[in-house]
């Protein structure tokens, strides 16, 4: 991307006005810019503006943060909250994972083909499981035990790790512990999670096992922000696979991994391009 010319994405929501649109693209007109991208949504509910610009700034690239600045201020104004994003920012990410595999390799993979603008700096895990493959790609990895007892000191150090790195992105990649409330509040930037769509059926272990057993006729997985309450942060993608009486179990496991890898590969690639808005407790995700 070293050769890729600079352009900006503004993600925007706010109450609904007249003249919103003509505004923004008036805007980055008047500052010599040029949209090459639009979408807005409008909740017809909450009369609540949503907006997703993104456009090549003037000829003079040379102080691209103070024009970012400048239309920050600008949207302010009008009442809009506004997020701004280079997209050759390339955002710094920690992968949080256990033991399972099939996520972990996929961000990996994603990132050297380029269809994941990020770059991993570090991998976390409360297993040894994976440190081989994590030294194969070249990227450190921490092995940082999790028990009931040693829970908030390994957060702690897990922190530290972040910190030192200066992480802005966490990917739970089956990551088989829960993140805590005060984990969270004090990383203060998002964590997106995968799991599989069930819940709240078939919650604990062996899902696919209850599944199985129960004849489900769908599987599916769910990428979503964590938040303080388990598995009820704002879902960033789903999908679903049908089955049939024929599949076994090891059949959905094996449907149900290729679901969640594609499911987590699409939810970071929408955060890292600055295409998801989160609104309450939902998200809007632009094309």
């Amino acid at each position: 991307m070293s050769g890729r010319q600079n352009t900006v994405t503004a993600l925007l929501s706010g109450p609904d006005q007249r003249g919103l649109v003509a505004k923004m693209s008036g805007w980055i007109f008047d500052h010599g810019g040029n949209i090459i991208h639009a979408d807005q949504h409008r909740d017809m509910e909450a009369e609540v503006f949503f907006q997703r610009i993104e456009w090549t700034p003037s000829g003079d690239q040379s102080d691209l943060e103070a024009e970012i600045s400048e239309f920050r201020s600008f949207a302010s104004g009008l009442d809009m909250e506004v997020e701004c994003k280079l997209t050759t920012h390339r955002s710094r990410v920690a992968v949080f994972v256990s033991k399972y595999d099939h996520c972990f390799h996929e961000l990996f993979l994603g990132q050297k083909s380029g269809e994941l603008p990020c770059e991993i700096v570090c991998v976390i895990s409360n297993h040894k499981d994976l440190e081989e493959a994590t030294e194969g790609y070249g990227v450190p990895f921490f092995h940082i035990p999790v028990s009931k007892d040693t829970k908030a000191v390994a957060e702690q150090t897990q922190l530290a790790v972040l910190a030192e790195h200066d992480i802005e992105l966490v990917v739970m990649a089956r990551y088989m512990q829960i993140l805590s409330p005060t984990f969270l509040q004090q990383f203060a930037k998002p964590v997106i999670n995968i799991h599989h769509s069930f819940l709240p059926a078939f919650a604990g272990g062996k899902p696919y096992q209850q599944a199985h057993e129960r004849g489900v006729k769908l599987i599916g997985a769910t990428a979503h922000y964590a938040t303080a309450i388990l598995d009820d942060g704002p879902i960033i993608q789903q999908d679903v696979d049908r089955v049939s009486h024929r599949h076994t179990v090891n059949d959905l496991v094996v449907r149900g991994r290729m679901l969640e890898r594609r499911v987590l590969a699409d939810a970071v690639r929408w955060h890292l391009e600055n295409r998801v808005l989160v609104y309450g407790r939902k998200t809007v995700v632009f094309d």
